[in-house]
């Protein structure tokens, strides 16, 4: 088993050092050449991390290119990477590369490991299933994840907004200096507000550049924020004000969402009481008496 499975991961890395050399070529070669010129500039982290990911969305288009789609679908699955936080032109094919690499995988896997002995058409129905469904489950955990990590952080992003509006700073300059304070604490906010300051430093509207965040967010709290700040400014009220209310109300929200969670714990705990704990107590209490009452009157039967 061991050694079945040995041959599987020196086989996929054959075929991926194939597929690399075969299609990523030029690429290969120029870092070679980056690497041995002694006068060229080293690249940065950035730039390398970014040459990589095209690189591999290159790769992946070969695959991703045999799967039937739509173009509304496209726009769907590239509108759900954006909000993953996944904004590279090469996402896109690497997620439908992936949909197609996994299940092949998995299908090598199982035809290496033997489970397809019990039932073939299951097991590779299975793999085949789990193998293209794996990758949107993925993304929407990401999704949920970087939905979550901006629900958290906004509030804090809030007070920052306000205090940088009451020192004098407008709030397109509020906006950049908290995208750029908050981006150590809080780096998924801190990016929405950095997407949102360059949107308005293009020429953008504010509204429109707020309204884009809410979109690509879709986050409750931050389309509420968008419909206040809109508001605000609509009708010439206090920014610091409307935000610092807005921040007290998304606290009092999470406070009350939490004492909800809290309340529902006893009822939660029911299930576990009644399956798990409730047959042990009947087990140690009356699993002896049920043996007294057994032997006693299997002496009167036996009479």
């Amino acid at each position: 088993m061991l050694f079945e499975i040995f041959v599987f991961i020196v086989i996929f890395l054959l075929v991926s050092t194939g597929g690399l050399l075969l299609f990523y070529r030029d690429a290969m070669l120029q870092r070679v050449h980056t690497v041995i010129t002694p006068r060229s500039k080293p690249r940065g982290l950035l730039s390398s991390i970014r040459q990589t990911g095209s690189s591999l969305g290159d790769v992946l288009g070969h695959f991703e290119r045999a799967l039937p789609k739509s173009q509304a679908e496209v726009s769907v699955t590239q509108q759900r990477l954006i909000r993953a936080g996944y904004r590279n032109e090469a996402a896109v094919k690497i997620l439908y590369g992936a949909k197609l690499l996994v299940p092949a995988g998995l299908c090598m896997l199982v035809l290496i490991s033997g489970v397809a002995h019990y039932n073939a058409f299951f097991v590779y129905a299975l793999a085949l299933g789990l193998g293209y469904l794996a990758p949107d489950f993925w993304l929407g955990r990401r999704i949920a994840t970087r939905q979550k990590n901006i629900r958290l952080g906004l509030p804090d992003a809030l007070d920052l907004l306000v205090i940088c509006i009451e020192a004098g700073l407008s709030l397109n300059q509020a906006t950049a200096r908290t995208a750029e304070e908050m981006r150590v604490a809080r780096p998924a906010i801190s990016d929405e507000l950095g997407i949102v300051v360059l949107e308005q430093r293009a020429g953008r509207a504010r509204s429109d550049a707020w309204n884009h965040f809410a979109e690509r967010t879709s986050v409750d709290s931050v389309r509420t924020l968008v419909a206040v700040l809109i508001q605000s400014e609509k009708f010439g009220t206090s920014i610091a004000k409307t935000l610092r209310i807005h921040s007290d109300t998304l606290r009092t929200q999470r406070r009350q969402k939490v004492e909800e969670q809290a309340a529902k714990t006893s009822v939660k705990l029911v299930f576990p009481l009644v399956l798990f704990i409730f047959p042990s107590l009947f087990l140690v209490i009356l699993g002896p008496l049920a043996i007294i009452m057994s032997e006693s009157f299997q002496k009167y039967f036996t009479h």
